[in-house]
């Protein structure tokens, strides 16, 4: 059997005419029916899906403004009007939570997207080139990952200035070293396979094979940590915002409100629960959302 190994579907030719069993596709709807199956994972989507809608069409799930408020409905109790109750301010809480879900995701899907690019291509760079630019990366890796990557992203923050925005540069930033070591690890593996070996002996210069056959081969791994990071990066950037690094007020953010009601727990707890409760919510449908990921990924 002779197999043309530039072929971009040569990763799945080779291994079949080695007598190895080809990955098993599995339909959209054999997927849409297993998921069914999961009440779990199902409730889990609803939940992203709903947070995704506060962030992308906040008036379509309220009418209040997030930032006027009635003095005389201070510390107002959760009720038909007021879903989450009111602030201090007499701010709808419910209104806050949701237009504040645009500022916490968005800054959770940019730090996500910056220590993807940004691991990826170092991990890259360090596996294929291995030897000494190898071990000084991973050397500087290392020192990155000995670093609490709270304590990193307080100090990168600290240095840029207190917004969201660097708060998401920040988180990013600190998440890099997890997505270079898992591309680096994955990339080992894959250059020292047959058909990338093949590819060179048929003339395919450094460029061609690290885009074709090392770089789509080595991204599944690293597309599961992202799905994992983006709960790990919306505790982080909230963190971040209810220490006061993030959005000043009366600016809406997940942390920022749970951090305007700690002074009155005892109290008048709906301020910072009801949002904290949101926040629980995200983070935990993203975790099982991206283990079901992890799942798939191990088939």
């Amino acid at each position: 059997m002779t197999v043309d190994i530039t072929d971009p579907r040569a990763a799945e030719v080779i291994p079949a005419a080695h007598g190895l069993r080809p990955r098993r596709r599995i339909g959209i709807g054999a997927r849409l029916t297993e998921a069914l199956r999961q009440p779990v994972l199902v409730l889990a989507w609803l939940v992203v899906l709903t947070a995704a809608g506060w962030a992308l069409f906040p008036w379509l799930f309220t009418s209040v403004s997030p930032y006027e408020g009635n003095p005389a409905l201070s510390f107002s109790p959760p009720s038909s009007e007021h879903i989450f109750g009111t602030d201090r301010l007499g701010r709808d809480l419910f209104a806050r939570s949701v237009y504040g879900a645009g500022t916490t995701l968005t800054a959770t899907l940019l730090a996500v997207l910056i220590a993807f690019g940004a691991g990826t291509l170092v991990g890259l760079i360090a596996g294929y080139l291995g030897g000494a630019v190898d071990t000084v990366i991973m050397r500087v890796i290392d020192v990155l990952l000995s670093i609490p990557s709270l304590l990193l992203a307080m100090v990168i923050v600290s240095v840029l200035g207190y917004s969201t925005h660097n708060i998401a540069i920040a988180v990013g930033i600190s998440a890099i070293a997890s997505f270079a070591r898992v591309m680096r690890s994955e990339v080992i593996v894959i250059v020292n396979r047959d058909y990338v070996r093949a590819a060179y002996g048929l003339g395919v210069g450094r460029l061609g094979v690290v885009l074709r056959h090392i770089l789509p081969n080595s991204l599944s791994s690293v597309v599961a940590l992202a799905a994992l990071e983006i709960g790990t990066s919306i505790l982080a950037v909230a963190s971040l915002g209810f220490l006061g690094y993030g959005a000043p007020p009366p600016e809406p953010e997940w942390g920022l409100l749970v951090a305007e009601g700690r002074d009155y727990l005892a109290v008048y707890p709906w301020i910072s629960i009801l949002p904290g409760i949101a926040l629980a919510l995200v983070v935990i449908a993203t975790h099982r959302i991206s283990t079901s990921f992890r799942k798939e990924h191990r088939r």
